[in-house]
């Protein structure tokens, strides 16, 4: 969120450090100076901040630098660290359905995102735990052909079946 600015004669500071529109110091003028200055050359004076003395303040239009601040935090809320994707394995999936996945998880890690591995296991699927981890290991083993891994978290036993966290390295 985009913090309130203030413009021309809301600014309350009486001496400020100024900026022109090409990002050179004009030092440290008086506001009525600074909002001539800004007034000659038909553009407006913005408080950029007003945590130091003197205030910090730019020349410039202020529609186009509210725009290239929203555009600034677009930019930073992109992809941070990436996302934690998920994919999820059956008990009984077939080999060629593992590559799938795997293939599918390789594209999760490329673009730097986590991925949540999980096999859900129902009724009797939950006494053959061995088989499974099996499984999973076939899955991780793909995978580790297409690319290097680091696990995040270890495979854990949950309530409904088998859960692990694995990163690109």
């Amino acid at each position: 969120m985009i913090k309130r600015l203030f413009v021309n004669n809301q600014i309350r500071a009486r001496e400020v450090r100024v900026i022109d529109e090409a990002g050179k110091q004009l030092g440290i003028l008086q506001l009525q100076e600074a909002l001539r200055i800004a007034r000659e050359r038909n553009l407006d004076l913005i408080q950029v901040t007003e945590r130091v003395t003197p205030a910090v303040c730019k020349i410039g239009e202020y529609g186009k630098y509210l725009y290239q601040l929203e555009k600034k935090e677009r930019e930073t809320k992109k992809r941070v660290g990436g996302e934690l994707k998920g994919i999820r394995l059956s008990f009984n999936i077939s080999s060629h359905d593992l590559e799938t996945r795997a293939r599918a998880a390789e594209k999760f890690l490329k673009r730097g995102d986590k991925v949540k591995i999980e096999m859900r296991l129902k009724g009797r699927e939950r006494a053959l735990g061995d088989f499974a981890k099996e499984k999973i290991n076939k899955f991780l083993e793909i995978l580790r052909g297409f690319l290097p891994i680091r696990t995040e978290r270890e495979l854990k036993k949950e309530a409904r079946g088998l859960t692990m966290i694995i990163s690109k390295e």
